[in-house]
């Protein structure tokens, strides 16, 4: 082949990679969201103890996908059957049933994006004016890639759930270590290791936070464990391990 063919070819070969690069998705940047927040009490209640409904969620104008995953996560942690077809029809059925004192707030707030994922985080506080409400977390793993919210499922290599759910038992004496509660035998036998369906994978570790009461009394809130992506080599899929510098 002649030099001027080469030369010929290799432009071709740049040019056809510069198209590429053009209409793929950079992932390295953050994908857009909104701030989609609001509180409103019953319709002609002026007392202090007004029903109220208090919504601080994120919104993905590019990305409705996943603007319907975190609608429909945050009308399942409001505690209503059966589910409202939108946050709106749920806050009108709500505060037109509720009595006083009773209040509910949901959050939906983007805690870290990374390697092509949004990691949302989502809260939910239910008070029906008892000592204390009923709140409660969970994560959305959104793959920008594949358009959808990762499962456990999507998240291991086939075949290696019993070994991700090892790892969590030794996130779990880990904590008990160093929180000092391995020392108290009532209270590991009273809270035994649990699994959860609230899994996150953040950039630097797999999160796994419990629902209060499960790992520990209520006053001790959320419980996170981290498990270190190292310990999860061959669990885990290659693809959604951080990439690292």
């Amino acid at each position: 082949m002649s030099l001027s063919k080469c030369f010929a070819l290799a432009l071709i070969a740049l040019a056809l990679g510069a198209c590429q690069s053009l209409f793929q998705p950079d992932y390295d940047k953050p994908l857009p969201a909104q701030r989609d927040a609001w509180e409103h009490i019953k319709p002609g209640c002026d007392s202090a103890d007004c029903p109220l409904v208090n919504v601080d969620a994120v919104r993905f104008p590019s990305e409705p996908a996943l603007d319907g995953q975190i609608q429909q996560r945050l009308l399942g942690m409001a505690g209503v059957h059966p589910t409202p077809p939108s946050l709106q029809a749920f806050e009108q059925q709500f505060l037109a049933s509720a009595p006083p004192r009773s209040a509910t707030y949901l959050q939906a707030k983007v805690r870290e994006q990374h390697d092509g994922l949004v990691i949302v985080e989502l809260s939910s506080y239910l008070d029906q004016g008892g000592a204390h409400g009923a709140p409660g977390r969970g994560f959305i793993n959104y793959s920008r890639a594949q358009h959808k919210a990762l499962g456990l499922g999507d998240m291991l290599v086939p075949g290696q759930e019993t070994a991700f759910w090892l790892a969590a038992q030794e996130a779990h004496r880990g904590w008990l270590i160093n929180t000092k509660l391995d020392q108290d035998a009532g209270f590991v036998k009273q809270w035994p290791f649990q699994k959860t369906e609230n899994i996150a994978l953040t950039q630097a570790a797999v999160v796994l936070k419990y629902d209060v009461s499960t790992l520990a009394p209520y006053a001790l809130g959320h419980i996170e464990l981290a498990i270190p992506y190292a310990r999860l080599s061959g669990v885990i899929k290659p693809e959604l391990v951080p990439a690292r510098g």
